[in-house]
């Protein structure tokens, strides 16, 4: 019998990044009367990684629940980044409406499109949420504007062009159908979603079955899978199949050990779970996503939603420089293959191959943000090893080779656009749109490989006032070749011990990467030249002692004033065809893969 859970709603919240979705959810969190009123309670409560609290962005989905006026609301708060745009595809299976949060100053920006034609594609009503209403310089009128020509351009239905407008502060938890006339609390956003976000609908009583959208892990029960139950009613203890779309073959029945549904930020277990709930399952040793887990009676696996094909790859490898093995905790090529092999399992944006080499596998993801994340990670968990340069994945089409291209959006000072217009213009990008008077927005079609290395560049053009947004469009015929890296760098002669005295005179032909007293090996980069080509220098001279008394105390006396220690994304931008990045659990090195000065010099030779 088909009915509808009156008592239930299910919603994504879905936005660029940096749009106020955490701190939208926190609110709702609050008001919803997860915690008790003298609680105290971290900022972006749902970012419960470290890596996101440190970034302030959220990179993995979360499922929270809240309870509004006898009603049940399960909410999904996904990743804003495109890099992470395979978190968002998935999980809007698992709900039956969306929120479209857009920031009252800056519109929809390019992940805004992305997210917003996926949740279109899947006919899912929309609530567009323009948050931070209370900025000084808000735009709400012409925000709203935008938002609808984005939905006529995305070709919405007319029920879609309908979609309820609230407007929100999520920090100061407050939400309105007039900007003009704010109320003190969320009760109007919850209102809306409680009358246009459709209940779920579906037969209680028919054999059940559950979409696997999200894989969790835990050291104790294994691997978890989150989803929401299609039909049917699943009770814990039960039997249960895995089947996987498109294959005939079915497992063996297996018992459900443990079921769980959300509420607030606990997983709570249940004896019994019906159509429409968003439920956590146990049991299943080998459960991935997309898989299906239905009663034994009817094995009938569900379609699922095809992911995007990754569009940058690096070679990760075991790392074999001087200082391999002494920060480390995993070092091994077994080790680096499992970890890989296991993220995998969990990422469904990201592949990992094995090459010809044991020690080296091939890593593609959604661009380099993603990959970084992984390296990151894993650096975290004592893993160490050296990742390439990434590299973009072409594509044959119609018998021609086309590569990705990405949609970029500024918005820079007037007096710096000019500036960002030439050098992506050089990089093969074509301005698309521009407009603005005393901060300019210039929309760019640029190939993926343009961008390597260019975000350093347009911080230090725009004086660090400009915000550049990126996400993949499309696939177009090759651009033609693009000026590589216009610097060189400075490589170091010696092993040894880094020395003012010698780090003194460097300094003038660049940009240091390391301080005095660093530990360094022959064939390391300590820094960038200012000008094309390689320089070996010896960073590790010291000064010859004489019978002067106050020759101690001069070396400290020198001041090194040119240093900056990259990051991981800069270092992965830095690095050229030649050269390689070294991870470890301390330390983020740049290398050259050759590390012996002669033989690098006799390469470069037989290249001219």
């Amino acid at each position: 019998m088909t009915v509808k859970r009156e008592d239930l709603r299910n919603i994504a919240i879905i936005a660029h990044v940096d749009h106020g979705k955490t701190t939208l959810v926190d609110e709702m969190l609050k008001q919803g009367g997860v915690f008790r009123e003298n609680q105290q309670v971290a900022d972006r409560v749902m970012d419960s990684n470290d890596l996101e609290r440190e970034r302030g962005i959220t990179i993995l989905s979360k499922n929270t629940a809240v309870h509004y006026k006898g009603v049940k609301i399960n909410i999904v708060d996904t990743p804003g980044h495109a890099d992470f745009s395979g978190e968002v595809e998935r999980v809007l299976k698992m709900v039956n409406g969306v929120l479209l949060l857009v920031d009252s100053f800056e519109g929809p920006m390019p992940q805004t499109r992305f997210v917003l034609k996926k949740a279109l594609e899947l006919n899912l009503p929309v609530i567009i949420v323009v948050n931070k209403m209370d900025r000084p310089d808000a735009r709400c009128a012409e925000v709203v504007d935008e938002t609808l020509e984005l939905l006529l351009e995305l070709d919405a239905t007319d029920e879609q062009l309908d979609s309820p407008i609230v407007f929100a502060s999520g920090r100061a938890g407050t939400s309105t159908l007039d900007w003009q006339h704010p109320t003190p609390d969320l009760r109007p956003l919850f209102d809306t979603i409680l009358e246009h976000i459709p209940a779920p609908e579906g037969d209680v009583d028919a054999p059940a079955q559950l979409l696997v959208s999200t894989i969790d892990y835990n050291d104790y029960v294994g691997r978890i899978g989150v989803g929401r139950i299609e039909r049917g009613t699943f009770k814990t203890g039960q039997m249960a199949v895995r089947c996987v779309y498109g294959e005939k073959d079915v497992e063996a029945p297996t018992r459900l050990t443990g079921l769980f549904c959300f509420d607030g930020l606990k997983r709570v277990p249940v004896e019994e779970a019906k159509m429409g709930d968003i439920v956590a399952v146990t049991g299943f040793e080998d459960i991935m996503i997309g898989d299906t887990i239905c009663a034994p009676s009817t094995p009938e696996p569900l379609p699922f939603l095809k992911i995007s094909d990754p569009t940058v790859a690096m070679t990760f490898c075991v790392n074999d420089s001087p200082f391999a093995g002494t920060e480390g905790q995993y070092v091994t090529s077994r080790h680096l293959r499992a970890r890989l092999f296991k993220e995998m399992q969990t990422d469904v944006s990201l592949r990992v191959e094995d090459t010809e080499s044991t020690d080296a596998f091939r890593v593609s993801g959604r661009g380099e943000l993603h990959l970084s994340i992984l390296i990151e990670t894993m650096r975290r968990q004592g893993y160490e090893f050296q990742v390439t340069k990434p590299v973009v994945l072409f594509k044959e089409i119609d018998g021609q080779k086309c590569e990705p291209m990405e949609k970029v959006v500024c918005d820079v000072p007037s007096e710096y656009a000019g500036s960002v217009i030439d050098k992506l213009g050089r990089r093969r990008g074509t301005l698309v749109s521009m407009s603005g008077q005393d901060r300019v927005r210039l929309e760019f079609l640029i190939p993926s490989r343009g961008l390597f290395g260019y975000r350093s560049e347009f911080m230090t053009d725009t004086r660090g006032e400009g915000v550049m947004n990126a996400i993949f469009d499309s696939y177009e015929p090759y651009k033609g070749d693009i000026p590589t890296r216009v610097c060189g760098s400075l490589v170091a002669f010696e092993t040894g011990e880094t020395t003012s005295y010698a780090m003194f005179d460097i300094q003038e032909r660049g940009l240091l990467f390391v301080y005095p007293q660093t530990k360094v090996y022959a064939g390391m980069i300590v820094g960038r030249n200012s000008r094309p080509g390689d320089i070996d220098v010896n960073v590790c001279k010291k000064k010859h002692l004489t019978s002067i008394r106050n020759a101690a105390g001069a070396e400290e006396a020198l001041k090194i004033t040119n240093v900056r220690i990259p990051t991981l994304e800069e270092a992965m931008e830095f690095i050229d065809e030649d050269e390689l990045v070294e991870i470890t659990p301390k330390s983020v090195r740049m290398r050259k893969r050759e590390l012996n000065c002669e033989k690098r010099k006799k390469a470069l030779a037989r290249l001219k």
